[in-house]
C-alpha cells in the first residue's frame, strides 16, 4: 500500500513537472495574453496596463501571399496584438522608454523597474508625434549597468518586482545609435529617420543595397518591402507600401513599423518608428513668406525675446523641436500663442538628431512656409540698413534680405555670416534679454546661418545645419556684412553657457566631452573638456564693443526700462 501511494504521489509529480516544462511553454509560445495574465494575476506583479483592455495580436497576412502580389501588399489578419513597452539607452546612463499603446498611467509617480529590481523615477517626456505613444525617462540604475543591458517596466509602485516569464530571457536596451526612430509620409513617398548606418558625413551607403520594409509585429522578415531611392545622412526616402482594402473600401491600416533592411548584411535595424499613410494637412488661409525653425532644449527663458523681435521683423511661423527639453517650455509657447504668436513644437528626443530634425522641418512644413530660417535660439537677424528706421515693420525681411524679382527665380538660399558675441561680463543671465546684455564680441565673422526656399531643397534632404543641398536649377546667395549679419550670443554667462556641456545636437559635431578634434571650430578656444569654469571666463572672446542691435531694439521696443520679452 505504501509503495503504491509513493508511486501515485511520484507520478503525480512527474505529470506537473511534465506540464510545467512541455505545455506551458507552448501555452507561452502561442498565447502570451494568457502567460503575463496569468503570471500578474497568480504572483500579484504590478501590471503598468489597463486592466479591461485586452491586448490584440496584429500580423501581417500569409507571406507567401505577399511574395506572389510582388510584395507590395500590406494586408492585417483580425487577431492583433499591441506592441509593448520598449526602452532604449541614450547618452548619460538615460533609458528613454515610449509606453505600450494601452498604457493609462498617471504620467507622474512611475518607475522603471530592471530585472534586478533596481528602480529609478520616471519622469514623463512627451509624446511621439508618429506613433501618438507616450514616452518617459528614467536613470539606468548602477546595479544594472553590466552588459547586457535589460529593459524596464514601468510601474506605480515603487516596490514591485520584475515580472519573470520562464524560458525567456528579458529583452535588451535598444541602442541609440543604431535605431530607425522616426518617419514622415509625404504625397509621393516616405522619409525614413535612422541613425547609425550612414556613420560619416559624406559618406552613405548606395540606396541599391537598402530596402525599407513594413511590418506588423515582432519580425520585419515577413514585412513588406519597398525600394529606397536616396540615403543621405540620417534621412531615407521609399516607396509607400500598398495597403490592403478594410470592410468600407478604405485602407487598413493600424500601428505598422518601418525599418531599414541591409540584404548584404542580413540584417534589420531595430525601430521604434511608425509608419502612417500620407494623410494632406488641413490648408491654412495662406502659405507664410518666412518661418523659422530651430531645435531646443530648456530655452523657456530665452524664446520670448526670440519670437517676439523676429516676429515684428517678418517671420510668421516659429516651429520648435523640443530636444527634450524639462524647463516647463510648453508654459511659455502657451503664452505666446495667447498672445496671437504662431508658435507649435514639434517632440524630438533623440539625441544628436539636429541634421535630421532640420530635414523632417523641410518635408513637414514645405506647403505652409515659403522660406525657413534655420538658426539657433540664441541667434539674431540684424541688417545695418534697419538702424534707419524708427519702427519695426513685418516687411524688413522681405525688403532687405530675401531676393526680389528678377533675381529671386533661380536663388533657392540666402547665406548671412554670424557675429560670435561674449560674456560681456555677465555672470548671469541678463535681466534684460541677451540683445541687452551681451555687447561684446570677436571681431572676425565666424560660421554662417540661412534662410532656404523649401521647393528648391534637394530630393536627398541633405543639410549641414548651417545650410541645405539645393535642387539642380537653383543657387545660394551670400549676402555681404554690411548688408545683413547675424548675431549669435554664444558664450552667454557660465551658468548658461555650462548646460552646452550635456551633449552637441549634431550628428555629426563631437560632445564638449569627448577628447577629440580639439582644433575643430565647433570647439571654444582655451576651454576644456569638463564643465569647469575658467577664471577669466565673464571677460573671455571680447574684441569689439557692438550695440548696434541693443540700440535698435531699445528704440524699437523699450518703454521706460523694460522690454517686452522681459
Amino acid at each position: 500500500m505504501k509503495t503504491d501511494r509513493v508511486l501515485k504521489i511520484s507520478l503525480l509529480m512527474f505529470m506537473v513537472l511534465f506540464f510545467f516544462f512541455h505545455l506551458f511553454p507552448l501555452i507561452y509560445l502561442f498565447d502570451v495574453d494568457f502567460t503575463s495574465s496569468f503570471l500578474y494575476d497568480r504572483w500579484n506583479l504590478s501590471s503598468t496596463r489597463n486592466d479591461g483592455a485586452l491586448l490584440r495580436h496584429r500580423v501581417l497576412a500569409d507571406p507567401k501571399k505577399q511574395r506572389s502580389l510582388g510584395a507590395t501588399l500590406l494586408s492585417l489578419a483580425v487577431d492583433r496584438k499591441t506592441d509593448e513597452t520598449v526602452g532604449i539607452l541614450f547618452p548619460g546612463w538615460e533609458v528613454f522608454v515610449v509606453a505600450d499603446p494601452l498604457f493609462a498611467g498617471p504620467g507622474e509617480g512611475l518607475h522603471c523597474v530592471f530585472p534586478n529590481n533596481a528602480t529609478s523615477p520616471a519622469r514623463f517626456a512627451g509624446v511621439l508625434p508618429s506613433s501618438d505613444r507616450e514616452t518617459f525617462i528614467c536613470t539606468l540604475p548602477r546595479s544594472a549597468r553590466r552588459h547586457p543591458y535589460y529593459q524596464p517596466m514601468l510601474t506605480m509602485c515603487f516596490r514591485s518586482p520584475y515580472p519573470v516569464v520562464p524560458h525567456r530571457q528579458p529583452p535588451e536596451l535598444l541602442r541609440w545609435n543604431y535605431l530607425a526612430y522616426d518617419s514622415l509620409s509625404t504625397e509621393d513617398d516616405v522619409v525614413l529617420f535612422v541613425k547609425g548606418v550612414n556613420r560619416w558625413r559624406r559618406i552613405s551607403l548606395p540606396p541599391s543595397e537598402l530596402n525599407c520594409v513594413f511590418y506588423d509585429g515582432d519580425d520585419p522578415a515577413v514585412g513588406v518591402r519597398t525600394a529606397v531611392t536616396s540615403s543621405v545622412q540620417e534621412v531615407f526616402r521609399c516607396g509607400h507600401p500598398l495597403l490592403a482594402k478594410g470592410g468600407n473600401g478604405q485602407e487598413e491600416h493600424v500601428n505598422i513599423k518601418i525599418t531599414l533592411e541591409i540584404p548584404l548584411e542580413k540584417r534589420f535595424v531595430p525601430s521604434v518608428a511608425y509608419y502612417a499613410p500620407y494623410r494632406a494637412s488641413p490648408p491654412r488661409a495662406s502659405k507664410s513668406l518666412t518661418c523659422a525653425s530651430t531645435m531646443v532644449y530648456n530655452v523657456a527663458k530665452f524664446i520670448r525675446e526670440w519670437v517676439i523681435y523676429h516676429s515684428r521683423i517678418g517671420v510668421e511661423q516659429f516651429i520648435l523641436y523640443d530636444n527634450g527639453s524639462d524647463d516647463d517650455l510648453a508654459s511659455a509657447v502657451m503664452k505666446l500663442t495667447r498672445e496671437g504668436y504662431d508658435v507649435s513644437t514639434i517632440f524630438w528626443p533623440w539625441p544628436k538628431s539636429q541634421e535630421a530634425g532640420f530635414s523632417h522641418s523641410a518635408v513637414l512644413h514645405n506647403t505652409s512656409c515659403t522660406w525657413m530660417i534655420y538658426t539657433d535660439v540664441d541667434e539674431f537677424l540684424y541688417a545695418p540698413p534697419w538702424d534707419g528706421h524708427n519702427h519695426p515693420s513685418p516687411l524688413l525681411i522681405e525688403s532687405s534680405i530675401l531676393p526680389r524679382p528678377p533675381r529671386a527665380e533661380d536663388i533657392g538660399q540666402v547665406s548671412i555670416k554670424c557675429y560670435e558675441f561674449g560674456p560681456s561680463g555677465q555672470r548671469s543671465h541678463p535681466h534684460g534679454g541677451v540683445i541687452d546684455g551681451y555687447t561684446c564680441r570677436n571681431r572676425m565673422e565666424q560660421r554662417h546661418k540661412s534662410l532656404v526656399r523649401l521647393d528648391a531643397v534637394d530630393w536627398s534632404l541633405q543639410n549641414w545645419i548651417h545650410h541645405f543641398s539645393l535642387r539642380q536649377g537653383f543657387r545660394e546667395e551670400r549676402l555681404g556684412l554690411e548688408r545683413a549679419v547675424v548675431n549669435h550670443y554664444k558664450f552667454q554667462a557660465w551658468p548658461e553657457f555650462k548646460i552646452k556641456f550635456r551633449r552637441r545636437a549634431s550628428a555629426y559635431v563631437a560632445d564638449w566631452t569627448q577628447q577629440v578634434n580639439p582644433s575643430s571650430k565647433d570647439r571654444t578656444t582655451g576651454l576644456g573638456y569638463k564643465a569647469v569654469e575658467p577664471e577669466d571666463w565673464a571677460d573671455r572672446y571680447c574684441e569689439v564693443a557692438d550695440e548696434r542691435l541693443k540700440r535698435l531694439t531699445q528704440r524699437w521696443f523699450g518703454t521706460g526700462y523694460r522690454m517686452p520679452w522681459d
